[in-house]
């Protein structure tokens, strides 16, 4: 018997069960794969490994635009890929000492919710009926798999790859397609056309990066034009072989070669086969419908992570977690999305956080916007040789806060905590200018773009 059981040990439901039990509950986790889901072992920490190669590699056989110059530089895929199962290996094993350490049961099943009996929720997982007060379902999400003429033979045959396949590629593809210009696509561009494969991006909509900011997505595009990645956006595929990626654009067929395609078009909640209608837990849209407090529609019974929809990252899942953990610790918490920062780790970074002009405009806010070059930042001059980064910000005229930032330029990833915490706790403009930069820092854009206003 269980205080807390939770379903899923990716970031929301291994944080869910590590507070849990801090929180003095008898906690239970059940994981059918890897510590770590999708975020630890085929997404986030794999894919930066990849890419700070790729960003050292860049580095070196440009570095004679700032005096250095190195001969014969190359590359060794094979090499970059064995590194970054050592970093999945060692974090996987310190999220799994860290369950240890705080008493975590852990079970590797599948779970399977069989209702509810005297007021305990009961799961079964081989074989065996586990009860517990709590159940906390962070199951996850999936790769879209679209009903493409093609898709499903292509993924049989490995001419087709997923974001788990793309990453234990033991050769990068001389013709690399990406279908899908999102955040997991461009990531996987900018890897491959590091390294020298010739890239092509065919994404459905008129811009890629989906929700960032236009011009900046622009900016990025022109970027990766300029590295020789072609884009095709407005373009629709029609359908695979296992040669050929056929898309429609413009009203015409069109076709591009391709050794290997990454089919990344987006995520679907794992809803399927947990036995949520034991429960009647409400779906809607394929998601599992949560209240502020991460609750569904069933008392005692929570959910956090992919599985609830909504904006699909692995920080958003650590807080969800922490929100239901604490409303079952009868601390009153409620989970917010008006702060949550988003990153795109190609070379140059995109990073934001809240409000875009776009978005605003499309909620009736009345707002200011303002843009600086990062060349206002002396450091971001002395180390990006031509760089042409911007930052945006958006502020709330009615209540003089800042309700938005966006950047494109190295360090954007790290430079965004910053705007969260100004965008998180509402300080006023006139609050935010005295705020002390370190200069010279390329932080200090944020102070630059604030004193525009």
């Amino acid at each position: 018997m269980y205080d807390v059981i939770v379903i899923g040990a990716g970031p929301g439901g291994y944080l869910a069960a590590e507070r849990a039990a801090e929180g003095g509950k008898k906690t239970l986790l059940i994981e059918k794969e890897h510590i770590g889901g999708v975020c630890l072992n085929e997404g986030c920490i794999p894919t930066k490994t990849l890419l700070y190669s790729a960003k050292l590699y860049d580095g070196a056989l440009h570095g004679d635009k700032y005096g250095v110059k190195a001969e014969k530089i190359s590359i060794d895929h094979k090499a970059v890929i064995k590194r970054k199962d050592k970093v999945i290996k060692t974090l996987v094993g310190g999220v799994s000492a860290a369950l240890k350490s705080k008493k975590v049961d852990v079970i590797t099943g599948s779970a399977v919710i069989k209702g509810k009996k005297d007021g305990k929720v009961q799961v079964e997982v081989n074989g065996e009926i586990k009860e517990s007060t709590y159940l906390i379902i962070a199951s996850g999400s999936d790769s879209v798999k679209p009903p493409i003429p093609g898709v499903l033979e292509g993924l049989e045959s490995g001419f087709v790859l997923t974001n788990k396949e793309v990453l234990k590629l033991d050769e990068p593809p001389k013709e690399f397609v990406v279908i899908g210009g999102g955040v997991i696509g461009l990531e996987m561009a900018s890897y491959f056309n590091s390294i020298g494969s010739k890239v092509t991006v065919v994404e459905m909509l008129d811009k890629i990066a989906g929700p960032t900011d236009a011009k900046i997505s622009g900016i990025l595009k022109k970027e990766y034009e300029k590295k020789g990645i072609t884009f095709n956006l407005s373009s629709r595929v029609t359908k695979l072989d296992n040669e050929y990626v056929y898309f429609e654009k413009d009203g015409k067929e069109e076709k591009v070669k391709a050794d290997k395609v990454l089919l990344s078009i987006g995520r679907r909640a794992n809803t399927i086969g947990l036995g949520l209608e034991n429960l009647n837990i409400f779906i809607e849209r394929g998601c599992i419908k949560v209240d502020e407090r991460q609750e569904t529609n069933v008392a005692n019974v929570y959910a956090v992570g992919d599985c609830v929809g909504g904006i699909m990252l692995a920080h958003t899942a650590y807080r969800e977690a922490e929100v239901a953990v604490n409303n079952i610790l009868g601390k009153k918490d409620r989970m917010k999305y008006n702060a949550v920062p988003s990153v795109i780790y190609t070379n140059p970074e995109i990073a934001s956080v809240g409000e875009s002009e776009e978005s605003a405009k499309e909620k009736g806010m009345d707002v200011i916007v303002k843009e600086l070059p990062m060349q206002y930042s002396g450091r971001y001059v002395a180390e990006n040789e031509g760089g042409s980064g911007i930052i945006r910000i958006v502020v709330d005229k009615k209540w003089n806060t800042l309700v938005g930032v966006h950047m494109i330029a190295n360090y954007a990833s790290e430079l965004i905590l910053g705007a969260v915490t100004m965008v998180e706790s509402q300080i006023s403009i006139d609050e935010i200018k005295k705020i002390i930069f370190p200069h010279p820092s390329v932080g200090e854009i944020i102070r630059e773009a604030i004193f525009t206003l």
